[in-house]
């Protein structure tokens, strides 16, 4: 027979709050009262770990235990759903666009930053665009690739995917860039070189200080799940940071505009864009 199913503790509602806020003043994530039962189910997974009994232990263990369960706590709450080639129409602005604008106009360094990459395929497929555009052989680039979870980060290190990271990226950019691999499909090395991965939470401003920096930052499909407040604040970061001109790209479904006026959003080519001026 198959055992019972685990029955999780309760997770009444001052205690849902209570863990909402602290994880939302450390991590930036969002959980509002529609996702309750998400949040239930996520911490379910760490209080079963942790043999703890209730969700007001897990709170005190947060809130005046050991640093040791954040970490954790971050692998658990992260989501990791991005694929090669998404949303295509930024990366097309970027490649084709903004960069030959900005390299004719002498403006500097070519600094790419790819926040909250997950497991790597944002960057990369930045990397492989370069490429094929032969950038790399005409400018100096640097790109740089940071997530909170360092789980995520030892992935997109080490460059091997499944299938379901190639489902939007041409057959024949995938059989010129990937090799067959244990577990999947490696990124060839002389692509995955191109980027450097490093740990950054997008609430603490000094993690990201050096890469906000960049001229070109691509923060996508993050936003969603952080509150409006949260938002604002990650926004005001880089843009004290972002030199002039910048130019920031956020998710399709994610929009700036009531939140900031730092920077304006731009119809360039297909996609739309925040940009510093």
């Amino acid at each position: 027979m198959n055992a019972d199913p685990v029955q999780l503790p309760l997770l009444p509602f001052g205690t849902f709050l209570l863990l909402r806020d602290l994880i939302a003043d450390r991590f930036g994530v969002w959980f509002d009262e529609t996702k309750r039962d998400m949040l239930h189910v996520k911490l379910g997974d760490r209080l079963d770990d942790l043999k703890l009994r209730s969700f007001v232990d897990y709170y005190y263990l947060l809130k005046y235990g050991s640093e040791a369960e954040w970490p954790k706590l971050a692998e658990t709450l992260s989501v990791q759903e991005t694929y090669f080639w998404r949303e295509m129409d930024h990366v097309r602005a970027f490649v084709d666009l903004l960069l030959p604008q900005f390299v004719a106009a002498g403006h500097g360094p070519i600094r790419i930053w790819s926040a909250a990459c997950a497991t790597g395929e944002e960057p990369l497929t930045l990397a492989i665009a370069l490429e094929e555009a032969g950038w790399f052989r005409r400018a100096s680039i640097e790109i740089a690739a940071t997530d909170m979870s360092a789980v995520a980060i030892e992935k997109a290190r080490r460059g091997v995917y499944r299938e379901r990271s190639f489902r939007a990226i041409p057959p024949e950019l995938r059989a010129k860039y990937f090799v067959p691999a244990k577990g999947g499909w490696r990124i060839v090395d002389t692509v995955h070189q191109r980027v450097k991965w490093g740990l950054a939470n997008l609430t603490i401003p000094g993690d990201f200080a050096p890469h906000a920096a960049s001229p070109f930052v691509f923060c996508r499909n993050v936003f969603i799940y952080f509150s409006g407040a949260t938002i604002s604040k990650i926004v005001a970061s880089f843009a004290e940071q972002m030199p002039k001109p910048s130019y920031l790209f956020v998710g399709a479904s994610e929009s700036l505009l009531r939140l900031t006026n730092l920077f304006e959003l731009e119809r360039i080519g297909g996609a739309f864009v925040y940009v510093k001026k």
